[in-house]
């Protein structure tokens, strides 16, 4: 696998299972991510992502994003976009 760091996880909602992440690059909709560290080791397409309750396709550095995930993450756990 190779990635590039996007962002970090600031927060989980277990509940709804989203996670909020704080980017230092630029993601969008349809890209792979590797959560890694903290317990969590796993990859998945973004199929949706929001900021602040409003749906968008991307977004850039510096944003902080909710996105849904397929397993439960903490907070501090890196996240990068799979590149081939």
């Amino acid at each position: 696998m190779n990635g590039q760091k996007v962002g970090e996880v600031l927060h989980f909602y277990d509940h709804i299972s989203v996670a909020v992440i704080n980017l230092c690059a630029v993601i969008k909709v349809g890209d792979s991510v590797h959560f890694l560290g903290h317990g969590c080791d796993f990859q998945q397409d973004i199929t949706s992502m929001q900021i602040e309750n409003e749906a968008i396709q991307q977004a850039n550095k510096g944003d902080m994003v909710a996105i849904k995930t397929i397993k439960p993450v903490k907070r501090g756990t890196t996240v990068y976009v799979i590149t081939e």
